[in-house]
């Protein structure tokens, strides 16, 4: 019996640690073909019958349902069986089986049981009496109970294929400590586990080091708390005796009960840039916390935010959601200005996505939501955050990837988003900006930011992103027409650096940009790859 897995992954950086799960927990040999969703369902069918298979699994999630859906429908008296497994199939599995194509949704954990099915129907065994699955028969839809693997040492991990070695420098590889959350939001699909259990940490451990001493460049841990972990320091320790100065591991936190003994060890321990935590804030609201069944600490959590912060060695990812219960414009506003004003390099605005099974989709009237009914599921408004404060918010949201996030513009924009009353306001009237005269949010040259950022600050301000252009490349980029000297000017301030630093005067007339701005000059000089900036009074 020839099986075949399928991963469609939202981008090739990223690697589908469901298949390889499967395929290492298998009795039986398991192909796996890997696709993204800029791959067209012909392309994949194509791909799929020329393996000619007997069995073909679909790992389905809320980033390749849709294209899944369009294979699915235009499989018509394929000659193998399809299975279906993922969160997005594991719950509402009927919509699926309706599916003429689909013959079987494994749900939930699928080691133990998809290796069953297999030997099941290579001996023509029934599989009524498994939990774990869904399926169709006589008409009649069955849909059996989610039971979780208690002890996760008999399962297999997948991170030593052979396969995988090239790709390890390319891609991102996602380990699994831990399984479960110790908390219940109602938006999140972990609150429907029932338990947190814990992979053998010498285990964890062993996989940790083949991924590093293959060349592996960002190690991703899938734990949603990672710090929930009775293991968390072994795995810290471990990883800073393994660290090879060229890798980087990321692990989701929760911010309000990190150990700041934790803390304290990788500020003395660790190098720079070795450790980035994410950290979901989502919202200060306490009246919105509480109806998701959320538990935090704002305080405490800020707290920690500074403690991390102060010695610059692990990187912060901080999270938001826009249009939880209870949360209005005004609401997020605030709690958008309280995080990004703790002056983190990066912050992600996410929206909400009304995900199958969970606890907020099945309130959704009790809230006045409304929603797309197509993956993502993202909330289209509810009865405080009408379309109108949505529009603005998704403003404020791509504004920030542009002038912030990505990294375009450097600290003096940082800075000035800092320095004003309200940074969800400024951007906000950045995006209006943007809107007012059809300026695209994608598809840009950096130059054109600045040029667009300027037609809406004072001149002092753009004096200071000019210093943010200009640093930002190790190349001479594109020049600027604002604050030009004269010739006049620009000899006299060349030659006066060209003696004060030792440079060939012909080498900063080929090699520098200049500008002045109320008898002050900023100066760039491009040479080995590297910017040289020069400030002073004219």
């Amino acid at each position: 019996m020839k099986v075949l897995l399928v991963s469609i992954d939202a981008k090739y950086i990223h690697t589908n640690n469901a298949v390889r799960l499967l395929e290492a927990n298998s009795s039986y040999p398991i192909i796996t073909i890997e696709k993204t969703i800029k791959d067209s369902a012909e392309t994949i069918l194509n791909e799929i019958r020329q393996n000619n298979p007997d069995i073909v699994g679909f790992s389905v999630y809320i980033w390749n349902v849709n294209l899944i859906k369009e294979i699915l429908h235009n499989l018509n008296n394929q000659p193998f069986e399809v299975i279906l497994g993922g969160p997005e199939v594991s719950y509402e599995p009927e919509e699926f089986l309706r599916i003429p194509s689909v013959n079987l949704i494994v749900r939930g954990e699928g080691e133990i049981v998809f290796d069953e099915i297999i030997k099941r129907k290579k001996e023509g065994k029934s599989l009524s009496d498994l939990s774990n699955i869904a399926y169709s028969e006589r008409g009649q839809i069955f849909v059996k109970p989610i039971q979780e693997i208690k002890d996760l040492s008999k399962i297999k991990l997948p991170y030593f294929r052979n396969e995988d070695l090239q790709h390890l420098k390319h891609r991102i590889s996602y380990v699994e400590a831990s399984r479960g959350c110790p908390f219940k939001c109602s938006y999140c699909l972990s609150s429907l586990e029932k338990s947190v259990r814990f992979f053998p940490v010498e285990s964890v451990k062993k996989a940790l080091s083949y991924l590093v001493k293959n060349g592996a460049k960002t190690i991703k841990f899938l734990d949603r708390t990672f710090n929930a972990n009775r293991h968390s320091m072994d795995i810290i320790k471990h990883i800073i005796e393994i660290d090879n100065e060229d890798v980087t591991f990321q692990f989701e936190i929760t911010g309000d009960m990190l150990d700041r003994k934790l803390i304290e060890y990788i500020h003395k321990h660790a190098r720079k840039g070795l450790f980035r935590f994410e950290i979901g804030i989502q919202s200060l609201n306490d009246t919105t916390n509480l109806l998701v069944d959320r538990k935090q600490n704002n305080q405490k959590l800020f707290d920690t935010i500074k403690i991390i912060q102060q010695n610059e060695i692990i990187d912060l990812h901080l999270d938001l959601i826009a249009g939880l219960p209870k949360e209005d414009l005004l609401s997020f506003k605030h709690t958008f200005d309280q995080v990004f004003f703790l002056g983190t390099k990066e912050l992600q605005l996410g929206f909400l996505k009304m995900l199958r099974g969970t606890k907020i989709r099945n309130q959704a009237p009790l809230f006045g939501y409304e929603f797309s009914d197509k993956a993502p599921y993202e909330i289209i408004k509810n009865n405080v955050l009408l379309e109108n404060d949505l529009s603005k918010i998704r403003l404020v949201e791509e504004m920030l990837e542009i002038h912030h996030n990505k990294g375009h513009f450097g600290k003096n924009m940082h800075d000035y988003l800092l320095s004003q009353p309200s940074a969800f306001d400024e951007l906000l009237r950045f995006g209006t900006h943007y809107t007012l005269n059809g300026y695209k949010t994608k598809g840009y040259q950096i130059k054109e930011l600045y040029e667009r950022v300027f037609e809406i600050v004072d001149e002092n301000t753009k004096f200071l992103f000019l210093e943010d252009y200009l640093k930002r490349s190790p190349i001479k980029p594109q020049r600027l027409k604002i604050f030009v000297p004269t010739k006049e000017e620009r000899n006299q301030i060349l030659t006066s650096i060209s003696k004060k630093h030792n440079i060939l005067l012909n080498k900063l007339y080929k090699h520098s940009i200049l500008h002045i701005h109320n008898n002050n000059y900023l100066c760039a000089y491009y040479q080995n790859q590297k910017c040289i900036i020069f400030k002073g009074d004219i």
